[in-house]
């Protein structure tokens, strides 16, 4: 159960804030309603509060869930096989990225990120590897800049530095 005013997580979506708890009659019976308003976005939608386990609404991380992320960023990339390249690769990768992006938590968030980090240091990466790319990194940036009330330009720098450190250390590693 949430309150009001109180900070959450919609998968897929970012951070909104608990705006309003209210009742609305639906068919024969009452239900109750989270109103959300999204921190970063022009939107405003309405959860049904019975409904919220299966939508994947959530609190914010901790601090220490995100240090814990940090941590796992920086940690040397695995190496790729050529077969991850092909286009069947990809259909498999997208499905479970979706897959991901839809339970929306910091871990499945932060594997993506590290996962298309370490294929954009092999290759170019293709438009909708790009799209999800862009897509993580914003959840990301969004939930620990809340988090941790730092800049937007600082975490999206952290990010950045913390996967390019990983790949450093796995040419390193590999020499």
């Amino acid at each position: 159960m949430f309150f009001l005013h109180q900070k959450v997580v919609y998968p897929g979506h970012g951070v909104a804030y608990v705006n309003r708890i209210i009742e609305k009659q639906v068919g024969a019976g009452n239900a109750a309603f989270y109103e959300l308003t999204f921190l970063n976005k022009d939107m405003t939608i309405l959860v049904p509060v019975n409904n919220i386990e299966s939508i994947g609404l959530r609190c914010l991380s901790s601090s220490d869930d995100i240090h814990s992320i940090f941590k796992n960023l920086s940690k040397p990339e695995r190496k790729l096989s050529p077969f991850e390249f092909s286009a069947s690769s990809w259909n498999k990768r997208h499905k479970e990225y979706q897959l991901r992006l839809r339970r929306g938590t910091l871990e499945d968030l932060s594997a993506i990120y590290k996962d298309l980090r370490t294929i954009e240091a092999q290759k170019k990466l293709s438009f909708g590897e790009k799209s999800i790319l862009q897509k993580t990194e914003g959840l990301l940036v969004e939930e620990i800049t809340v988090v941790q009330e730092v800049e937007i330009e600082k975490t999206v720098q952290k990010l950045r530095e913390l996967c390019l450190t990983a790949a450093v250390q796995q040419t390193q590693a590999s020499l």
